[in-house]
């Protein structure tokens, strides 16, 4: 007899996890089914986001940037490294072992909130009393019935058409995560989050980084004098990054990769690399879900059609992340998540999509929320402008660490903060400020009203509050 439950969440990641963890504080019967397996076949819950994605690739971007330091910039602070050497297995194993912990961490989780947990792929089978079947395919093969179906699938990286990825050579996110040695020279087509993010950590150990962006701006989601200053900063790191490009043949041999492609001036150009990053977005996981099952309906990206609620058009039925509509980010799939579990009984989960933050962790790193001066001029908003620079930061200054600025962009007539652009040290920690007084409806003024510990990087923030009104106090 199949296993009933109030609400079976399939998909373990971000989103998945949290949306199964709090519908069990709801005391609701929860199951969750995922299918990620740890190089010894266990579970290995968390999805891209843990396995491939946000936490790996942080964990190397932390080590590279370590390396980079006791390289270069040690000895300005009087410390001499002599004989600096590099273990990439060693970094990698370290990788792997943060990915452990956040798997394990996932697992222990359930227990302590009695969600039942199936490793395995689920898919749908049939619609049976107000409820649906669902098939968990793993060691062996069993049934489950839920009433309530949070289907939180995630994404998967988008080849290139006639350049399919072999994890050797052409790499997605996955196999960025494991080259076994720093190769000399590295191609990526895409300067998106993960591009910049993976072009950083092998330029750091001692790549030759060159990225193809099709696009003719750079970043072209972010605001523009940010973009631009993040720009000035890889440019002077040595990131090579080619804008307005056309890629054409893309082959593969035992030397490596060569990319043919045509630059913005129009002449054919070859780009010859060990290997070859894609980063040119991600699609939709609905692969093997079975929606036809059940006439769940698809869109033309293979995305679950939701409403702004996460209801699908079956009763009972929702999804959430990055295989429904919106920014494909962990965090937005976790509101999500908690929002539906709520919704489910019967309260009112809300998530605002003008308040989500966006963060690039590359060194400057990059943050931002709300809308962008290219937005607000579109639109044709009246708004005023306020930056400050961290060169004018006394911790920063101390740190050593003085590239970027903070922008604040605030409404002519209210003053009401509607968009706050970083890029620097440590900004997708000073994000959340922003976060929070935008969810509040605050004023630059505010912000610049309220007391910020001296000396922090903090106080750039409340600094570009002030330059709003053209009174900043350092600057």
């Amino acid at each position: 007899m199949s296993k009933e439950f109030d609400v079976i969440v399939i998909g373990g990641g971000p989103g998945g996890y949290i949306a199964a963890i709090r519908a069990a504080q709801l005391g609701f019967n929860v199951a969750c089914i995922d299918e990620w397996k740890n190089s010894k076949g266990g579970p290995a819950p968390g999805g891209t986001c843990t396995n491939v994605g946000c936490i790996p690739s942080k964990a190397l971007l932390q080590s590279s940037e370590h390396y980079e330091h006791a390289g270069k910039h040690f000895a300005e602070h009087g410390i001499e490294v002599k004989g600096l050497g590099l273990d990439v297995g060693k970094m990698l194993a370290r990788k792997d072992a943060v990915v452990k912990q956040n798997n394990d961490g996932i697992l222990f989780l359930f227990k302590k909130n009695k969600v039942t947990f199936f490793h395995g792929r689920g898919s749908f089978v049939k619609a049976v009393d107000g409820a649906y079947e669902i098939k968990v395919a793993g060691a062996t093969e069993e049934t489950v019935t839920g009433k309530h179906i949070i289907v939180a699938t995630g994404s998967n990286a988008r080849a290139l058409p006639g350049a399919p990825f072999d994890e050797e050579n052409i790499l997605s996110n996955d196999g960025a995560l494991r080259i076994g040695g720093v190769p000399k020279k590295l191609g990526l087509i895409g300067s998106g989050v993960i591009g910049l993010e993976m072009g950083s950590v092998w330029r750091r150990l001692g790549a030759e980084v060159t990225v193809l962006e099709g696009l003719p701006t750079f970043l072209g989601a972010v605001d523009e004098q940010i973009a631009k200053e993040a720009k000035k900063a890889f440019d002077k790191q040595g990131l090579k990054i080619e804008l307005g490009v056309k890629v054409g043949e893309i082959k593969t041999g035992k030397k490596g990769v060569s990319v043919a492609y045509t630059n913005a001036k129009g002449e054919a150009q070859t780009l010859d690399v060990d290997k070859l990053i894609v980063s040119i977005g991600r699609v939709p996981n609905t692969t093997g879900l079975s929606a036809e099952a059940v006439g769940l309906s698809l869109d033309e990206r293979g995305a679950i059609v939701v409403d702004g609620d996460c209801k699908t058009n079956l009763p009972g039925v929702w999804a959430i992340g990055d295989v429904v509509r919106g920014p494909m980010l962990a965090h937005k799939a976790e509101e999500e998540g908690v929002a539906v579990a709520e919704r489910i009984a019967g309260q009112h989960g809300h998530v605002n999509f003008n308040t989500i933050p966006w963060v690039i962790y590359t060194h400057p790193e990059i943050a931002w929320v709300g809308q962008t001066e290219q937005q607000l001029k579109a639109e044709g908003r009246a708004y005023k402008a306020g930056t400050f620079p961290f060169l004018a930061n006394g911790r920063a200054r101390a740190l050593g660490d003085t590239t970027g600025m903070v922008k604040f962009l605030a409404d002519a007539a209210t003053d009401e903060i509607l968009g706050v652009h970083m890029v620097g040290p440590q900004v997708s920690e000073l994000i959340s400020e922003a976060v929070v007084a935008m969810e509040f409806k605050a004023s630059s003024e505010d912000i610049a009203r309220i007391c910020h510990a001296h000396p922090s990087l903090s106080e750039a923030t409340k600094e570009a509050a002030l330059a709003v009104d053209k009174r900043t106090l350092n600057f």
